[in-house]
């Protein structure tokens, strides 16, 4: 089952990943909401739609950015409306 881990910390855990660009998508009810703090950080995708951000916290580091959904998305992203990638060093094991 693929999961996202930074820090020694699970993130998030599910067997019903979508993957998108190479890119594990994870449920929104799949994350360990304890470690997610919101970022003022937006990006934009011409096909997906406008992508929010969650800094990472675990044992009082911070990961700025490393994580990312799309609240709203276009179309042809709708399989990923509300799920969370990550990058910028956490490691999603398969």
């Amino acid at each position: 089952m693929p999961k996202a881990i930074w820090n020694g910390q699970i993130l998030a855990e599910s067997d019903r990943t979508e993957v998108v660009e190479g890119n594990q998508y994870f449920p929104p009810d799949s994350i360990n909401q304890e470690f997610f703090k919101d970022s003022s950080t937006h990006t934009s995708c011409s096909w997906k739609g406008t992508a929010n951000y969650y800094n990472i916290v675990v044992n009082g580091q911070e990961n700025p950015n490393a994580a990312w959904y799309y609240p709203e998305t276009k179309e042809r992203a709708n399989k990923i409306k509300g799920y969370v990638a990550f990058w910028h060093g956490v490691t999603v094991e398969l």
